[in-house]
């Protein structure tokens, strides 16, 4: 009997959640612990870590899981690391759901580093106007660069002083084309700092950067991941599962 488990995370997390609960496949979703209010989803539901790789091999033996679905952020490196190692120790199928990063297109001004660390290092000495779009736990470096006038975006309010001066927006996407505009407009902003995501629901802020005249843009590669099945839509994780969607790719 199938059991599936979905890491989540990202967007397409949740409508893949919405085709496995139409189908009536025994599902579990599992929810970082990052969110304090994450959003409702159709599938039972657990919030927290595992306990690294052990942990979560624990949890696919007792609960029965029969398949492992990783819907987790692309920069969520450590859960990839584990659910591959937890799935390789239990020999339970597993599959990536993860968009294409983004690619630089005409107009595009991107200086492109491959880790925060890089990004920070890349900032300019004199002050600046810096979006940085890369969520919370990933801010503490950027205080090293304290003469900066950063605006940061939250989808919770932060529970503990910034280790710079910034703006907070808390805010749950995904944003649009002219929200994003208006933010960078509104703000003067002169340089964005964001992760490589990729797909749809993060991308309004690269177009409008490249709309704005081409704001430049420090563009964090993705961490490196071991090899695994890899996906890039909702339609193909259900061929993979047995069964088919209305949905588009």
């Amino acid at each position: 009997m199938m059991r599936a488990l979905i890491l989540g995370g990202i967007a397409d997390a949740g409508l893949l959640a919405a085709e496995i609960a139409r189908a009536g496949i025994d599902a579990v979703y599992s929810y970082g612990g990052r969110t304090r209010a994450p959003a409702d989803q159709p599938l039972p539901t657990r919030i927290g870590g595992f306990g690294g790789a052990s942990g979560l091999a624990d949890y696919l033996r007792r609960e029965g899981i029969t398949h492992v679905i990783d819907a987790t952020h692309p920069f969520a490196a450590e859960m990839s690391r584990n659910a591959i190692e937890a799935c390789t120790e239990t020999g339970t199928p597993l599959i990536a759901l993860e968009r294409a990063p983004w690619s630089k297109v005409a107009g595009d001004r991107w200086i492109e580093v491959p880790d925060i660390a890089a990004a920070v290092a890349v900032l300019p000495e004199q002050s600046a106007r810096i979006f940085l779009a890369i969520g919370r736990q990933h801010i503490a470096p950027f205080g090293a660069e304290p003469q900066h006038r950063y605006t940061v975006r939250f989808v919770d309010p932060p529970e503990a002083p910034l280790p710079f001066d910034a703006d907070v927006i808390v805010s749950r996407g995904p944003f649009t084309l002219d929200s994003e505009l208006d933010l960078l407009r509104r703000r003067t902003i002169q340089l964005i700092v964001a992760r490589n995501s990729g797909g749809d629901g993060a991308r309004a802020k690269i177009d409008a950067a490249r709309r704005l005249g081409g704001v430049p843009i420090v563009m964090i590669a993705r961490p490196q991941l071991p090899e695994r099945l890899r996906v890039e839509s909702v339609t193909e994780v259900m061929q993979w599962l047995g069964h088919r969607t209305s949905l588009g790719a």
